[in-house]
């Protein structure tokens, strides 16, 4: 995926979408936080610290994916 813009940890409906692109077989409720960090982290475009996140972005992340693949 080519991103036009670099991803940070405040862009979780574009993150959802490179996720959605990703990993369409994954079902976003049933992924761990943790395996949410690291998928995150791994996008391409993806320059933000990875120390910077929290339980509260990666549900927010979460929940984007999870709109996205509904």
């Amino acid at each position: 995926m080519s991103v036009a813009q670099p991803l940070t940890w405040s862009s979780a409906r574009e993150i959802a979408i490179a996720l959605v692109e990703e990993h369409p077989e994954l079902k976003p409720l049933e992924v761990r936080f943790t395996d949410l960090h690291r998928f995150v982290t791994e996008l391409d475009g993806f320059v933000d610290d990875p120390q910077k996140s929290n339980e509260k972005v990666l549900e927010a992340i979460q929940m984007a994916w999870l709109d996205e693949v509904e």
